[in-house]
């Protein structure tokens, strides 16, 4: 599996745990949900920025985004 994908799948279950959908995310990123939904596809990678906003936003480190223990 490549990283983007683990990303992707790694940032959906971060999202789904706190209960959010991907239209409230990608409104806080100012996004349209279908692009936010490119990232929990790994269509399309994050940005720096991006990383360190959605894991303060879901309470998750960049270890639990990029699937390291």
């Amino acid at each position: 599996m490549g990283i983007a994908k683990l990303v992707g799948e790694n940032l959906k279950a971060a999202r789904q745990a706190k209960g959010l959908t991907q239209a409230q995310i990608a409104a806080e990123l100012h996004k349209y949900q279908s692009d936010y939904s490119e990232y929990e596809t790994g269509k399309v990678q994050l940005d720096y920025e991006k990383i360190v906003f959605l894991c303060k936003r879901l309470d998750i480190s960049p270890n639990d985004l990029f699937g390291f223990e």
